[in-house]
């Protein structure tokens, strides 16, 4: 009876809802604040909101986990010149929040700092504040692409990926 409800929870959402999560002025602002973040280091940041799994994932019973790494495959996050692309990544129907870092970065940070950033985005999230949940997102991991790959003076980031959030 779980799996079922499960596939229910799911497919009773859609791309409309991750829309309505955030708003089109929130999404602009997550769009400015992802560019703006970029002009200092080489890294590249992409947020993804998905209001559900796809029906083959909840057949398989995957995680969101599992939708992250390929997600973080598909929307290219991996090809990056210097391998420091991070995906951020949001599954409304499960309130799951899930960081993939590039091996670039992932070397640099250990896994208990990526935890500390998903519970501090869970706080928000729990809360209802998904747009200042993402915002703490995107600053903790600017701050760690400033650390380890910040663009020399006068240097600029050729930015690999796109800056808007991917709804799904």
């Amino acid at each position: 009876m779980g799996k079922l409800l499960r596939i229910l929870k799911h497919r009773w959402l859609d791309e409309r809802d991750s829309a309505r999560a955030l708003g089109r002025d929130a999404l602009v602002r997550l769009e400015a604040r992802v560019h703006a973040s970029e002009n200092s280091h080489s890294g590249e940041i992409r947020l993804c909101v998905e209001a559900g799994l796809p029906l083959s994932y909840l057949r398989q019973n995957l995680s969101a986990r599992e939708r992250a790494i390929m997600l973080f495959g598909k929307l290219r996050v991996w090809d990056t010149e210097a391998n420091n692309g991070v995906l951020i990544y949001l599954l409304l129907a499960e309130h799951a929040i899930e960081i993939v870092a590039d091996r670039g970065l992932a070397r640099h940070v250990p896994p208990e700092h990526w935890q500390a950033i998903v519970a501090g985005m869970g706080e928000a999230f729990r809360a209802g504040r998904i747009e200042e949940g993402l915002n703490a997102a995107i600053d903790a991991v600017d701050a760690l692409l400033l650390r380890h790959f910040a663009l020399a003076t006068g240097a600029a980031n050729p930015n690999e990926l796109a800056n808007a959030p991917q709804l799904r």
